[in-house]
């Protein structure tokens, strides 16, 4: 089981995730987030930093953004790693 980054956090793409996730799993797409489940510890520290309540548990991911654990799971190798605090999209 891993963390997953749904809906929520499309377009906002806030970093205060990141910077808590002691392993840096985090991957930064163009306009949202991924975390790599083949590396996520399930520590769960990202998901109380999260501003915009993003991040679930895979197994606890709302029936609507069911499709984004497939998505977390294809895109995170695809996309370079994110460790330090940006700028969101929106504020």
């Amino acid at each position: 089981m891993a963390m997953v980054v749904t809906e929520p956090c499309f377009g906002c793409k806030y970093t205060d995730c990141v910077v808590v996730c002691p392993c840096d799993y985090f991957r930064e797409g163009e306009s949202i987030l991924f975390i790599d489940p083949e590396e996520c510890i399930d520590c769960n520290a990202c998901v109380p930093e999260c501003p915009v309540s993003a991040i679930f548990y895979e197994d606890n991911v709302p029936p609507q953004w069911k499709d984004y654990i497939a998505l977390n799971c294809n895109m995170a190798p695809l996309c370079p790693p994110i460790t330090e605090k940006k700028a969101p999209l929106c504020d």
